[in-house]
């Protein structure tokens, strides 16, 4: 894991830029907290921040190797879980190594295969190769998006990085938001290759992008296909769980302490409890962390989401697979903290708007980070498995839009309510949400001979695994690095993903409930409560002191009236929900309230310009 940089600039020596490469660098800093790099040479500059996870000593980057025609240099940031068997291969073929690192791999497997390289790697990675005997820069994505990437084109090159603050670092890059941008920041759509600030990009999953002086090229190297799943239900579940025993088994491969995070639910209960397995075949125990909220477990009142509180169900997991187990207990005063606030938005570069979600869960990997390096995540698997509730509702399934906005319409309310009504007018959300969804839903293939019923439930899979997907994947990889934790997600491994997308519904919801695949191929290591709970969501504060703590923080922010979230928001709107004691516990005023508060601090933090024509 590590943070990445890097300007190509055709039309000029990069030699002479160090002070702008070490600023791009330096963005990454929490990215890579244990060494740091650069490397320029004519028209190319690199830049990288480690994280050292796999040989300490020898995995430093820039990496780069001389060869006859010029030099070719990478900075790397990821996993690539089946770079010991690539690099047998690579040796068979002649390479010789330096290092024990899938970095080292990584870029003599380019020298080996180009940019097809992509599609040998299993893992979550993205990275930069400067190839000085073609004057080329590629750029490559893992499949799913697990691992951010940007560029930014220029007149003569272009800029790159793991986070917009990298490129925005470079004064070629002006942080400017038209419109468009604030519409990505309002919708919960996620386009592909939309990077919400102005000229820039984001390299999607699956995807090689090439720059040489011809200009800007890019290539599919893979997307979710449909393909005729022939397999029976036993087998179907066997190798299910064949391919998790795999998947954990390399991604638990690390020099430094590891831990897995454990909420109870079927997802991170499965992964954890077949971790706890692997490692104690070895001698070896599983730490397990979950976040909790001061007086949860006391005062846990069910609703819609969630029927039942986490931390029974997480105990009775860590105590049957035998884990090291800590509850991270968050009070009000630690998620309501501006200082929480402000490095989210500092993490996420945007005002996401998931509020006390967002703050406990960097909260959770800050306090995991002292003691683990790498973490595994039970994240994706509802998308894989069909575990949210949109899943099993007949409007959200027959809806013409994205089934999550259904979901979270109905239960969260609408958080763009604060927003001004010109503004509102201007941005026309339905519509934009509109054309995303068409174009999404276009491009899904049909089986022939497929159900109507399938088929919906098909195209639920797909957009739930190519949009709704990258944004939790995005926020729990920017959450993470913000403290320098590697997050590990092994239900984004795309051999499983490519597996359980082609089986049929009837065979995911076999026994009426949501994700049966999952809960009998892991039947053996759970505890019953947890094999027979109900899917509950991240777990989000029910104490009203949080509601009323931001209501606080929203008057002061009135008392400021010039402040420039005002040009963007509704001031009597905004006022109406800070004075009101009644609903200073409601979710719609709680999210209007933290959208309100999101949108200041972005605007303090990046002074972004923003656009409105």
């Amino acid at each position: 894991m590590c943070g990445i940089t890097g300007w190509v600039s055709f039309d000029r020596d990069l030699g002479a830029e160090e002070s702008v490469l070490d600023a791009m660098t330096e963005t990454m800093a929490c990215r890579g907290p244990d060494d740091r790099g650069t490397w320029a040479q004519g028209p190319a500059a690199l830049g990288h921040r480690r994280l050292a996870i796999i040989d300490l000593p020898g995995g430093r980057q820039p990496m780069s190797v001389r060869t006859p025609q010029g030099d070719v240099a990478l900075v790397y940031s990821g996993e690539a879980y089946n770079f010991t068997e690539l690099r047998r291969e690579l040796t068979d073929r002649g390479h010789r190594f330096t290092t024990d690192s899938d970095t080292e791999v990584v870029l003599r497997g380019y020298l080996e295969w180009g940019d097809t390289v992509a599609e040998r790697l299993n893992g979550m990675y993205a990275f930069a190769v400067w190839d000085g005997r073609h004057d080329k820069l590629v750029m490559i994505r893992d499949r799913m998006g697990i691992k951010p990437f940007y560029y930014h084109p220029t007149s003569d090159g272009v800029l790159f990085g793991s986070e917009p603050k990298a490129i925005l670092a470079n004064p070629l890059a002006r942080p400017r938001v038209t419109l468009d941008g604030l519409r990505e920041m309002f919708t919960l759509v996620k386009t592909p290759g939309h990077a919400v600030w102005d000229g820039m990009r984001e390299v999607e999953p699956g995807t090689v992008v090439t720059v040489d002086r011809s200009g800007v090229r890019t290539r599919v190297y893979w997307r979710l296909e449909t393909r005729l799943h022939t397999d029976d239900r036993d087998t179907t579940i066997d190798t299910v769980r064949a391919l998790l025993d795999d998947i954990v088994r390399r991604q638990l491969v690390a020099d430094v302490p590891r831990c897995t995070l454990l909420s109870g639910g079927l997802d991170s209960s499965a992964m954890t409890a077949l971790a706890a397995r692997q490692l104690g075949e070895r001698g070896e125990k599983v730490r397990s962390f979950a976040v909790d909220f001061a007086g949860q477990a006391d005062n846990f009142v069910a609703d819609e989401l969630r029927g039942t509180p986490d931390t029974p169900f997480v105990h009775d997991v860590a105590k049957l697979a035998g884990t090291e187990h800590q509850d991270i207990v968050l009070d009000v005063q630690s998620l309501a903290d501006p200082a929480a606030r402000e490095a989210v938005i500092r993490a996420r570069d945007l005002p996401a708007g998931f509020g006390d979600m967002d703050a406990s869960l960097l909260l959770l990997f800050r306090a995991i980070r002292d003691q683990s390096t790498v973490a595994l995540s039970g994240e994706s698997a509802d998308e894989v498995f069909g575990g949210y509730l949109q899943f099993f509702d007949e409007e959200a399934r027959h809806a013409d839009t994205f089934p999550w906005l259904v979901a979270f319409g109905r239960h969260f309310g609408d958080d763009t309510g604060v927003l001004r009504p010109e503004l509102v007018g201007a941005l026309d959300l339905e519509g934009y949400v509109a054309d995303g969804f068409r174009t999404a839903a276009a491009g899904i293939e049909r089986l022939d001979g497929e159900s109507d019923f399938e088929y919906r439930m098909r195209r639920m899979s797909h957009l739930h695994l190519t949009r709704f997907v990258r944004t939790l994947l995005d926020r729990k990889d920017r959450m993470s690095m913000a403290v320098g934790l590697e997050v590990r997600v092994p239900f984004c491994d795309h051999r499983l993903v490519e597996y359980v997308y082609n089986t049929p519904w009837a065979l995911k919801s076999f026994d009426g409930r949501e994700k049966s695949l999952l809960r009998e191929a892991t039947a053996d290591v759970l505890p019953r409560s947890v094999y027979d709970r109900v899917k509950s969501p991240y777990p989000s504060t029910q104490d009203p002191g949080y509601g009323r703590a931001l209501q606080g923080q929203v008057k002061d922010l009135l008392a400021k009236p010039s402040h420039r979230v005002f040009d963007l928001l509704e001031r009597d709107e905004v006022r109406r929900i800070a004075e009101s004691e009644s609903l200073a516990g409601t979710q719609a005023a709680r999210r209007g309230l933290e959208r309100t508060l999101d949108l200041a601090t972005w605007l303090d933090l990046y002074a972004p310009e923003v656009s409105l024509d």
